[in-house]
């Protein structure tokens, strides 16, 4: 009999005592290396990691054969304990297919389109993928369903998630009270205490699985960098990658690409997010794709829809209207007129024929000073106050004579300073119909502590003004309005955001700069949200509404725009900018999807600037109809994989290689593995249930919780356990083992201390309870999602396993559904690829006639379980005290039957995945060549001279060897099974002759 295969859910005897077997993977040097947990009494749930040829050779390394497998019988009532040990067995059982077995049943109204990100990665050799849907569709959900899966199939223990300081409470609350998985938040205070827990030489990135940092401190702290260096993860997630995307190259790459560059590296897994994925350049869409895959693009400058088609997925809220329609509202939008004062027309008047020759003769085009003076004035007369005045005391530190221009300047900027001084609060026009829109219009008076504002403004100085001049002129209390901007500490944004989303709280209305425009959940409690000035960019205009307009908004988003109606032509084409932004945001949200269409460049800044040059050149008209043009083939595009429109300027199906878009995604969907490279279809998400011998998860934890306190009586302990089945409902103080698990998480994941854990497995109960906290004074919900992810069902399933002792499977003697003297044996078989990841997950039942060698079915144990009606009618325990002796002269042939029948399965899938193999390698050798290719182009049209020339040549072909090296091996390893598979004896079933 060959040596067993060491694979994810073996037990080996290491050091005297027994191991389950978790995972496996690599050292730094190349070693196999086994992660395991405890099995043994004294080590029961202890984490460990063996280097597997280093304990050989010490002689403590064993894989536990199945044919040494003891049996023993189960005392338990109706085989109790037998049932728990078979089912905590199949809830360690890896799913091997692409369906989806867990995501889809997180703590959420999944929709179908949410479920397609998930479904595309798990059909890739993979899991690499930039998420990229539209503002407001859920993709840090579309995310968790993914790691969802991942964890369920054994590649999630460690998770790395980077995101803005803004983001870390949301993401971190998202992830755990919807998908149980604990992120360590890494932010300012986090780090501090992480330093105060673990040694000064500890990399807190080994010292904690799974965390949650802000890009800024990786990018910022160098320590961190090179704690990252040194780490390597099973899954990262790189939020709002647009601001990791390279913009330059050589020494004038940013700290972040640099950042993003180095993580791609750390981990099998990594997941981008963005809604704006690209700046309209190749170049920097490109640089995230080769952080996906290194191999895809030759040249960052040309590549086609078939090189990237496989790495992202792209929808705007027009390409899934169908699956939204009862989950979000139609926003009602409208415009505010604002008649402007006298003191404010004097203003405007001036304006128009304000000459700046110094400041605005050195200036480039859409940088002069008179347009940013124009868009702080439409923003408020405090904040062009503010402009004015810090120009005019850089222009008298700068002043060299009396007769210079700069005095030109100065003398026009000095007339401009009384006018706007002069404007007090009730002469702002904006303000005064602010305050009329929200206490006559909306009858709004902050007595209801789930109806608040949001305003948004782009000016420091608009917001200041806000936030110290609302409460006492709509009457309401201190702490009522609070401002958000991007020069507060993480952790005040934090507790700003925080504030917001909980009931208790006084703040009503939240003032906000642009820090607050992107990924931020603000629709808790608000559906109100008011531009006091439009942003010059349509991409932020949409981030914007973005906060309030978004998956789950239970109420109609109301969104108000102040324009400001003025007299005077001074401020005429301004405010006609403003319109035309206000229109064409109207436009995209009808039946273009993606605003950035309108202008091209797919970036804030650029638009800002491009509509500022048309401003200045007095050329709006011509900018309209570019507009116009750049969206009529957008309005009759019928998907939003618009990428290469929006790259190159040229429809997707013209693209090299074109094909189905990634709209949907594109790969297989038949739950076998990937699709043939060069043949892509579109995915479907298949959802399914993994076989269990219980009805539903409750009755599972209902049976072992009763175990659990049978078990803790005998040792003298009492379990404090309160339980409601008609709301399956519990509440159980957690015993020694599960509550040092929650001693892992982040302090504020962790319950109150002495206080009971509430669990539900109705996502709507958790719902209601998430509510609840916001309506308190606390940012965790009473009650936790009870669900297969979950710790306490995790812990359920680790104490089920250890029931019996080592190597021992227990007899289970039925009463009737088996012939006389009939014989089953079940077990678990694996087959793992080269990389240690099961690919061939069997369940196998061996039927003897009776108590003979004469094996007459070898199937699979769902059906059997199904015949028996294992789990779902009691058993009756007529076992005695020892098993049947014939049952341990059987186990060997037993054995030798479940091992050809994991063969042939294991055939089976070398000759379905073989022709993907080949293809994959196909792809590589073709991606090889271009790069080469690519590299003997760019060296032709390089007059530098040969010597140089050759060096280069010779780094590069080193580097691109390299890449494509890694990934052949990484394809072969994945692509390529273990030559024998494991088997572990679970459980025999067995009918007395007579």
């Amino acid at each position: 009999m060959p040596e067993a295969v060491l694979a994810p859910g073996a037990r080996i005897e290491c050091r005297s005592a027994e191991w389950l077997v978790r995972g496996l993977g690599r050292s730094s040097d190349g070693q196999q290396v086994v992660d395991v947990v405890g099995v043994s009494p004294f080590l029961r749930e202890k984490e460990a990691r063996f280097l597997v040829e280093v304990e050989r050779a010490a002689g403590s390394f064993k894989v536990l054969q199945p044919e040494d497998t003891d049996l023993v019988c189960d005392p338990s009532p109706r085989y109790r304990d037998s049932l728990l040990f078979i089912e905590a067995h199949l809830r360690r059982s890896v799913p091997t297919d692409a369906s989806l077995v867990v995501g889809h049943r997180a703590a959420m109204d999944a929709l179908p389109y949410q479920l397609l990100p998930a479904a595309k990665a798990l059909a890739m050799p993979r899991q690499r993928l930039l998420i990229a849907d539209a503002v407001g569709l859920g993709k840090t959900l579309e995310c968790g369903i993914l790691c969802s899966e991942l964890i369920r199939r054994g590649r999630g223990r460690r998770l790395l998630v980077v995101t803005s300081k803004s983001m870390l409470v949301q993401f971190q609350k998202e992830f755990w009270t919807r998908f149980s998985i604990p992120l360590v938040r890494l932010d300012s205070v986090g780090i501090q205490r992480i330093r105060e827990q673990i040694p000064g030489n500890q990399n807190p990135f080994h010292y904690f699985d799974k965390t949650i940092v802000s890009v800024d401190t990786l990018k910022n702290d160098r320590e961190y960098r090179v704690y990252l260096d040194n780490a390597s993860w099973d899954i990262i997630v790189i939020d709002e990658c647009q601001n990791v995307a390279e913009r330059a190259s050589g020494a004038m790459r940013s700290q972040r690409s640099r950042l993003a560059e180095r993580l791609a590296t750390r981990s099998e897994t990594l997941i981008l997010l963005s809604a704006t994925p690209h700046d309209g350049k190749p170049e920097s869409f490109a640089s995230l794709m080769t952080m996906l895959d290194p191999t895809a693009i030759a040249d960052p400058s040309h590549y086609s829809k078939d090189d990237i088609r496989d790495l992202y997925v792209r929808r705007f809220r027009k390409d899934v209207i169908a699956d939204l329609r009862n989950s979000v509202k139609e926003r009602d939008s409208a415009d505010v007129e604002c008649a402007a004062s006298e003191r404010e027309e004097r203003v405007f008047a001036l304006l128009k024929d304000l000459k700046l020759p110094d400041s605005d003769g050195k200036a480039k085009a859409g940088q002069l000073f008179k347009t940013t003076l124009a868009k702080s004035l439409l923003s408020s007369p405090m904040a062009a106050l503010e402009t004015v005045r810090n120009r005019l005391k850089r222009l008298e530190a700068g002043a060299s004579s009396s007769d210079s221009p700069v005095s030109a300047d100065r003398a026009a900027l000095q007339s401009l300073e009384p006018l706007l001084a002069a404007i007090t609060p009730a002469d702002f026009s904006k303000y005064q119909r602010l305050l009329q829109l929200i206490r006559a219009d909306w009858a709004w008076s902050g007595k209801d502590p789930t109806d608040r504002i949001v305003l948004f403004t782009g000016r420091r100085e608009t917001q200041r003004f806000l936030v110290e001049n609302l409460a006492a002129d709509l009457g309401l209390p201190k702490g009522a309005v609070v401002g958000l901007d991007g020069a507060m500490p993480d952790v005040e944004q934090t507790r700003v955001v925080e504030q917001f989303a909980q009931e208790k709280e006084a703040v009503r209305i939240l003032v906000a700069t642009e820090v607050a425009s992107e990924g931020l959940n603000l629709h808790y409690l608000s559906h109100r949200l008011v531009h006091v000035d439009i942003p010059w960019s349509l991409m932020t205009l949409q981030q914007r509404n973005g906060r309030i307009d978004r998956y789950k908004q239970p109420h109609q988003p109301l969104i108000r725009y102040l324009l400001n109606a003025s007299r005077s032509e001074g401020m005429g084409d301004a405010e006609k900018v403003v319109r035309l932004l206000r229109e064409k945001d109207k436009q995209a949200q009808l039946n273009i999807g993606d605003p950035a269409m309108f202008l091209g460049v797919y970036d804030a800044a650029a638009e800002e600037e491009l509509i500022s040059r048309a401003y200045e050149a007095g050329t709006l008209k011509d900018l309209d109809d570019r507009m116009e043009a750049n969206a009529k083939p957008q309005r009759q595009a019928s998907s939003g994989d618009q990428l290469f429109e929006e790259l190159f300027g040229i429809s997707a199906d013209s693209a090299e290689g074109g094909g189905n878009g990634s709209g949907s995604g594109s790969g297989s969907g038949d739950g076998d593995g990937p699709a043939p490279a060069g043949n892509p279809q579109v995915v479907e998400a298949h959802t399914r249930q993994s076989f269990s011998l219980f009805p539903s998860l409750w009755c599972y934890v209902d049976t072992a919780l009763d175990a659990v306190a049978q078990q803790m009586e005998r040792r003298g302990e009492k379990l404090d356990l309160r339980v409601f089945p008609e709301q399956q409902r519990l509440e159980i103080t957690p015993p020694s083992d599960l509550q040092r698990r929650y001693d892992r998480y982040p302090r504020e994941l962790q319950p109150p201390c002495g206080q009971r854990l509430a669990l539900s497995t109705e996502p709507a109960a958790l719902q209601r309870a998430l509510e609840q906290s916001r309506r308190q004074d606390n940012s965790r919900p009473e009650l936790e999602y009870l669900w297969d992810l979950h710790p306490l069902v995790d812990w359920l399933a680790d104490r089920g396993q250890i029931t019996f002792p080592r190597h021992h499977a227990p007899v289970l003697q039925l009463t009737d559904g088996l012939d006389p003297g009939a014989v089953v044996m079940v077990f678990q078989g694996t087959i793992p690829n080269q990389k240690g990841v099961p690919v061939v997950q069997e369940w196998v039942a061996v039927r003897f006639a009776g108590t003979g060698l004469k094996v007459v079915a070898v199937e699979p144990f769902e059906a059997v379980a199904t015949r028996l009606q294992l789990g779902s009618r009691d058993l009756a325990n007529i076992s005695g005290e020892k098993p049947p002796a014939h049952l341990s002269s059987q186990l060997r042939f037993a054995v030798e039957q479940a091992n050809t029948y994991l063969r042939d399965c294991g055939e089976q899938w070398t000759a379905r995945v073989q022709p993907e193999l080949e293809a994959q390698r196909e792809r590589l050798r073709r991606l090889r060549g271009r790069q080469v290719e690519q590299l003997e182009l760019s060296l032709a049209g390089n007059q530098r001279p040969q010597q140089i020339k050759d060096k280069h040549r010779q780094e590069k072909q080193k580097a691109i060897d390299g890449r494509f090296e890694d990934h052949e091996r990484f394809v072969s390893e994945v692509m390529t099974i273990a030559p024998a598979p494991y088997l572990k004896l679970v459980a025999v079933l067995h009918r007395d002759s007579s």
